[in-house]
């Protein structure tokens, strides 16, 4: 297995697992998307919002900071992150340009069963009885090939935008990395971590890193009371870094111990990170990997951006331990694990842990 594709290559989809509905064309929520009876736990919206830890990344403390808060939330925001704000607003403009084309024109650039990138609906939608109130656009690589069915002459910008929000990213997240391995006190782990400690290349996508850029888009929904913008997961990878389009719906919420789904509120001009899959075996159950979703709003939509950071697909993934620790889980490649949970979204930790 040599790329992320090759990964999602042996795990196809069928095609109604891939189509998004019309949401233009629908005026209320067709049984198919109701999620009103589903899982009583999925209507749980009476907690207040609140804000996630935030973490300049330009304290002398960071590393301790981010280290923490990993360990207690899993989930943060940044700021000072070096992504700047002329291309927060070019991303989002072309975020806004492509999802606000006809339906007919987005599916010009529809996800094939067997494919990573391109789009459709979330990759996770076969694990549920229902569909999502949500439509997206995976980058894996470069974005060309399905731009360029969209706009035949008018893709270069969108795909230099795109391209350059990924090499941002990447700095970002290797960064963040680099603090959290420390804070474990591995930082002689960097050695063995090639493709970390050479991110000297600007390819967004380098053959020796697993990258992701998923655009999102939750359009507003006639009774968001029955309807899932997307439904409660942990992510793959090592890390997530989220943001959201400026002047749309919130709608990230994550599950607290004790306390239920709690909305989060972004503050403008932070990026939000969490823990991944990979990061919680990584850090053997230390830092975990924290169940989000998205809900919906009748009056506004949501659009975001989410970019995911792992390993090379051929990296062993292991946990770091204390002396004398027990380990929790087995080793796994990049690759296989990925393949794992797009065959069996949550069921795939529990496969790697050790009973």
């Amino acid at each position: 297995m040599s790329s992320l594709s090759d990964a999602y290559r042996n795990a196809p989809l069928l095609s109604h697992h891939i189509i998004p509905l019309d949401f233009e064309s629908v005026k209320h929520v067709p049984e198919s998307h109701s999620w009103q009876n589903f899982d009583s736990s999925l209507s749980t919206r009476d907690q207040p919002p609140e804000s996630l830890p935030i973490i300049d990344l330009a304290d002398p403390n960071a590393l301790n900071l981010v280290g923490q808060v990993c360990e207690a939330w899993g989930m943060f925001q940044v700021t000072n992150h070096g992504i700047s704000s002329v291309l927060l607003t070019d991303v989002e403009y072309e975020t806004k340009r492509f999802f606000s084309l006809p339906s007919k024109e987005k599916m010009k650039a529809l996800r094939s069963p067997g494919g990573a990138s391109g789009y459709g609906v979330a990759r996770i939608t076969p694990f549920f009885n229902k569909f999502m109130w949500h439509e997206g656009f995976t980058i894996v690589e470069s974005p060309v090939h399905h731009a360029r069915e969209v706009w035949p002459h008018g893709y270069q910008r969108f795909c230099e935008v795109m391209e350059e929000y990924q090499k941002k990213m990447k700095e970002l997240t290797e960064r963040l990395l680099v603090l959290i391995l420390k804070f474990l006190g591995l930082p002689g782990v960097l050695l063995d971590f090639e493709w970390l400690r050479h991110p000297t290349s600007h390819d967004p996508c380098r053959p020796d890193s697993c990258t992701a850029l998923q655009l999102n888009y939750y359009p507003s929904c006639p009774d968001p009371t029955r309807a899932m913008g997307l439904a409660p997961h942990t992510d793959s990878f090592l890390l997530t870094v989220i943001h959201q389009v400026r002047g749309t719906h919130g709608g990230l919420e994550i599950l607290k111990d004790g306390v239920g789904w709690v909305r989060i509120v972004p503050m403008e001009g932070a990026l939000v990170v969490n823990v991944g899959d990979m990061l919680h075996i990584m850090s053997n159950g230390m830092f975990p990997s924290v169940l989000h979703r998205v809900v919906v709003d009748k009056t506004s939509h949501r659009m975001s951006l989410a970019y995911f950071y792992g390993p090379p697909v051929d990296h062993r993934l292991s946990p770091f331990t204390a002396s004398g620790a027990p380990v929790r889980f087995r080793p796994v490649t990049v690759g296989k694990y990925i393949e794992m949970k797009a065959k069996s979204l949550e069921d795939a930790l529990s496969q790697v842990r050790v009973r």
